[in-house]
């Protein structure tokens, strides 16, 4: 029997060894009959468990080098992704938390005590990392010692907002600059790291992803509150349908966004946009006349890049919120008549509709009128004018409701405008 045989394992490796074999000791022990005091009292102590097995992994990690070479790895992260079937990118996050931990024997010890646990030492290492680099040793500990302490009371996310405010406990003096900086450098990141992309998915949606820098992205947010308000929004269920129907259900949040978008853009006034291709941006609606007489026809839209397919019925609609030129085709695609732009009502026209009709002019309906579109009553298809006596102030429901085919609406002795589904 050879002396590696009968050589007892290293301890490290007998750790491992050991929280196996305990962990398959209640492999098959239910907790359902625990009380809820000892299923705290576990779920606390898996946490602690967690964290000092993270740290214990990350110590084996950072000495790891030689099992690349050994395995012609590209590194250790690389190997251990392969070896244990994980996720390439969590194998690389290990890495980078025991290389880290090396420079940080302080947040290491916490881990090692349960008190810090793997996502609280990233954050802790990283805000430590970044500090600059003229704070000097000393107050650079003390903040991580600070850190370090806070993670006893805030999860990762309330950890990283204190990290990056942690100047303004450990050197105050020059915290604001530090912080001038550091938002100057944050948003010269995000410029670069801004995007936005778009994929026609065939169904007559895109789908829309990207990053924004965070001032954008609230502004934007804020801007789709004002139409995505719930406390605005007509949510009210339709009496004509059962309660069950898909059209009574409350709209969710995520939907709001999307539909508000939609109805942001179309209060864009064209002529305040960049010259594009020549011309303030225009959206050029074609269809035939008898598509423009219809209730179910499709019509084109030219605009940007190529032409998409609309309904004439959303045709009819935009002619009230968007700047357009109406191109009515012949029978053979001839061009019969190419109006001209149908003008957005004016700012001044806007504030007299609000100042009259004060909300929705929808039956029963009370959102105010500086949430409202403005509808005209005789459509451009039929002649109508851009003025007031053929002006109404519709909520985005509303407005949509009064150019959908499925309902008829009548306008009321006081104005107002009842629909009517069609049976």
């Amino acid at each position: 029997m050879s002396l590696a045989t009968l050589a007892p394992p290293h301890p490290v490796v007998a750790c491992a060894s050991e929280v196996c074999d305990v962990l398959d000791r209640v492999a098959d022990v239910q907790p359902v009959f625990m009380s809820v005091a000892e299923k705290e009292q576990a779920l606390r102590q898996f946490a602690r468990a967690k964290a000092k097995l993270a740290e214990a992994e990350a110590r084996v990690l950072a000495v790891g080098d030689d099992i690349a070479a050994e395995h012609g790895a590209h590194d250790v992260a690389a190997w251990l992704a392969h070896a244990t079937r994980t996720d390439p990118r969590t194998a690389r996050a290990e890495l980078h938390l025991a290389t880290a931990l090396e420079q940080h024997p302080a947040v290491a010890a916490g881990m090692r005590a349960g008190t810090v646990s793997a996502a609280q030492a990233r954050v802790i290492t990283t805000a430590v990392d970044e500090l600059p680099a003229d704070l000097g040793p000393v107050l650079a500990a003390e903040a991580e010692a600070t850190l370090i302490g806070y993670a006893a009371h805030h999860p990762p996310r309330d950890l990283k907002r204190l990290g990056q405010r942690i100047l303004e406990v450990v050197a105050p003096d020059i915290a604001e600059a530090e912080d001038g900086r550091r938002l100057e450098d944050e948003e010269r990141r995000a410029r670069v790291k801004a995007s936005l992309r778009f994929r026609d998915l065939g169904d007559g949606t895109t789908r829309m992803w990207g990053r924004l820098p965070t001032p954008v992205a609230q502004r934007l947010k804020h801007y789709l509150n004002a139409y995505a308000n719930p406390r605005h929004r007509d949510d009210r269920p339709d009496p004509g349908l059962s309660t069950s129907h898909p059209a009574n259900e409350r709209m969710p949040q995520h939907r709001a966004y999307a539909h508000a978008l939609a109805a942001l853009l179309e209060t864009l006034d064209p002529d305040q946009l960049p010259e594009h291709g020549g011309d303030a941006t225009t959206v050029i609606v074609t269809l035939t006349l008898a598509q423009l007489l219809a209730d179910l026809a499709a019509a084109g839209v030219i605009a940007g890049d190529g032409e998409e397919a609309i309904s004439a019925q959303e045709a009819r609609r935009l002619a009230c919120q968007a700047s357009i030129i109406p191109a009515v085709l012949g029978g053979k695609g001839e061009v019969l008549d190419l109006g001209r732009r149908m003008r957005l009502f004016t700012k001044a026209q806007r504030r007299a509709l609000r100042l009259r009709d004060r909300h929705c002019r929808a039956e029963g309906c009370s959102i105010p009128a500086a949430w409202t579109e403005a509808h005209h009553l005789t459509p451009w298809s039929n002649g109508g004018s851009t003025d007031l006596t053929n002006a109404i102030s519709l909520c985005n429901h509303h407005h949509h409701r009064i150019h959908d085919h499925t309902h008829t609406h009548d306008r009321l002795p006081n104005g107002d405008i009842r629909f009517h589904r069609r049976c």
